[in-house]
């Protein structure tokens, strides 16, 4: 079966299975969302990084509405892991608004 999209992975080092690979719909980039204050000067904290698969499933589900289970077939991984990714990229998300910390999505 022929996917559409990029394919992303990273290297792990050590035992265990290595991660598989992820079809990403968009391609890879690197942007940062920086967050300013009051008096309009950017805040300059440490940046928290989204990877590309967190930032395509919250895309997939939040963005173009599909089930975790369409979602996951689309990328090619399993429930469960688009569940993790969904999981990671919504908390990061978070932290970076409460604790007022630029984002950046990385490649």
């Amino acid at each position: 079966m022929h996917r559409r999209g990029w394919q992303w992975g990273w290297c792990r080092r050590g035992p265990g299975r290595p991660p598989k690979p992820r079809t990403i719909g968009f391609p890879p980039f690197k942007l940062t969302f920086i967050p300013f204050d009051e008096a309009g000067n950017p805040i300059n904290n440490e940046p928290l990084k989204l990877t590309p698969d967190e930032v395509e499933a919250m895309r997939l589900v939040y963005f173009e509405g599909l089930t975790q289970e369409k979602a996951a077939k689309r990328m090619g991984v399993s429930r469960g892991t688009l569940w993790r990714s969904l999981s990671s990229g919504r908390r990061k998300l978070v932290q970076a608004i409460i604790e007022r910390r630029p984002i950046m999505i990385v490649g």
